[in-house]
């Protein structure tokens, strides 16, 4: 039973090590920095690559989070019997703006709706909780992108189709990098017609205890009633709604 145990929780320490990192990751690095001999963490490893858990990179020596761990990340998130009190905060915000707001996080190439309260205005633009959504081009997904560390950011963009959705997307890489790098330095993603033609929408981190942006806080509405300067003034009830679900998630409180 001991040995049970320890197993159990040295396979938890691989796998927190993995899915925090920023880059796929050696048996042998993680053997160094956990402290445990090379053939246990390969051991393990391989077992939790049997089950989904892990995956190998095509070189074969390296591992990232495998598809079953990314789905069972995704369903806990997801879990609304676990996370009621995001309702409950939403549903103030877009009581308070007056429009539809929305909790997003980060899922591989795309954004993923977690959670949303629609405004009672008759036109309103439909995108319903479960769904998925590009990076490049909406409020949610630049702010994801502006949190990446360079060298990954690179990469992710590479390796990703930056879709024309509309004229104003913004499909070039270079020129999406600088843009990024304005929303890292403001703390505020902008949708400006750049996924919808019709639509608005501005975002604010939720940060972890990793200070990171773990989800995004997000309104958004047609443009014919809002424009992108006229949102802006949300901010502050955005990010007070952003903070309490710090605290809510994380335990996280303002010093």
């Amino acid at each position: 039973m001991k040995e049970t145990q320890s197993t159990l929780i040295r396979g938890f320490h691989i796998l927190e090590k993995i899915v925090k990192a920023d880059k796929p990751l050696s048996s042998v690095y993680l053997a160094e920095e956990l402290d445990l001999p090379k053939q246990t963490v390969h051991r393990i490893a391989q077992q939790m690559e049997e089950e989904g858990l892990l995956q190998r990179e095509p070189d074969g020596k390296r591992f990232t989070a495998g598809p079953r761990l990314r789905d069972l990340a995704r369903d806990t998130l997801k879990n609304s019997s676990i996370n009621v009190h995001r309702y409950t905060i939403l549903k103030e915000l877009s009581d308070e703006i007056g429009e539809t707001c929305n909790l997003t996080i980060l899922d591989g190439y795309e954004i993923l709706y977690l959670e949303r309260v629609e405004t009672n205005w008759p036109y309103r633009i439909h995108l319903p909780v479960g769904t998925h959504y590009p990076l490049h081009c909406t409020a949610s997904g630049k702010l994801f992108l502006s949190d990446m560390k360079p060298t990954a950011r690179k990469r992710l963009l590479k390796s990703m189709n930056l879709t024309r959705e509309t004229a104003q997307t913004i499909t070039d890489i270079d020129q999406l990098e600088t843009h990024l790098a304005k929303i890292a330095k403001d703390g505020v993603g902008m949708d400006s017609g750049e996924f919808l033609d019709d639509m608005v929408a501005l975002a604010v981190p939720v940060i972890d205890n990793d200070n990171r942006v773990a989800f995004t806080v997000a309104v958004h509405a047609p443009s014919a009633r809002k424009k992108p300067e006229e949102l802006r003034q949300y901010l502050p009830l955005l990010r007070r709604a952003a903070q309490r679900l710090a605290v809510a998630e994380f335990g996280i409180t303002d010093e």
